[in-house]
């Protein structure tokens, strides 16, 4: 069967937010860093649960590098690193909130 020549017009917008947000667990962290006043790595960590320390590494460097945190190394033994949305992270959090006020509302938990 032929491929189609008529591509399909993506909305640029959600695939980059689908991009940037799409990590299994970058919800989750934005969450916590957001609403729980949690900042540190092993606090994020214990949150979360079945993440893993490499997993978690991954999310929060691709995090600061779309510019929705910030790292602040304390330069510390022991190490002592704190992660704080931006205010692009924190223009996340209405949109954030709406999500979840239509999960509360729509999804049987």
């Amino acid at each position: 069967m032929k491929k189609s020549t008529l591509a399909v017009e993506r909305c640029k917008t959600v695939s980059t937010i689908q991009k940037i947000l799409g990590g299994k667990w970058k919800i989750e962290i934005i969450y916590y860093i957001a609403f729980r006043d949690i900042h540190r790595f092993g606090e994020l960590r214990r949150h979360i649960g079945d993440i893993t320390e490499s997993s978690l590494t991954k999310q929060l460097r691709e995090l600061e590098a779309d510019g929705f945190i910030t790292r602040h190394d304390y330069k510390e033994v022991p190490p002592h690193v704190e992660y704080n949305l931006t205010d692009l992270g924190k223009s996340f959090i209405p949109v954030f909130e709406h999500m979840k006020q239509w999960g509360d509302e729509n999804l049987n938990m």
